[in-house]
């Protein structure tokens, strides 16, 4: 069973396309914001099975703050970003992005819960 303790950690997670990126500019941020652990990978992230993410997922705990650079680093859609928030939040954990997501703002409204994802304000205008 993995280590959880001490509380309250700051944590990173980098990844980064295995094609032609390398970690270097997050890496940097996330040491800067704080990150006393920094879980690295270079795979796609439309891959459900990424090891490091997977390690990051069970160490986490109570009180800790998962921090990423952007949002898109942590998946590729909103399925797959909804569970791992999920995890985070069960294992009574907080995920900070530094810069907010380059996900598709949306043309619709969108549930209040989902809008913390998006760089804008989502609710319908007032009449």
């Amino acid at each position: 069973m993995p280590e959880k303790s001490p509380q309250n950690r700051r944590l990173g997670y980098a990844r980064v396309s295995p094609y032609g990126q390398t970690l270097g500019a997050q890496l940097d941020q996330l040491r800067a914001a704080g990150c006393t652990q920094i879980y690295r990978e270079k795979v796609t992230g439309a891959r459900p099975d990424r090891r490091e993410l997977l390690r990051l997922l069970r160490a986490i705990g109570p009180g800790d703050v998962v921090t990423v650079t952007r949002i898109d680093r942590l998946a590729r859609s909103t399925f797959d970003l909804f569970a791992i928030v999920k995890q985070i939040v069960d294992a009574k954990a907080q995920l900070r992005p530094l810069a907010l997501s380059p996900f598709p703002a949306p043309s619709h409204k969108v549930r209040p819960e989902c809008s913390v994802f998006l760089d804008q304000d989502t609710r319908a205008p007032s009449a």
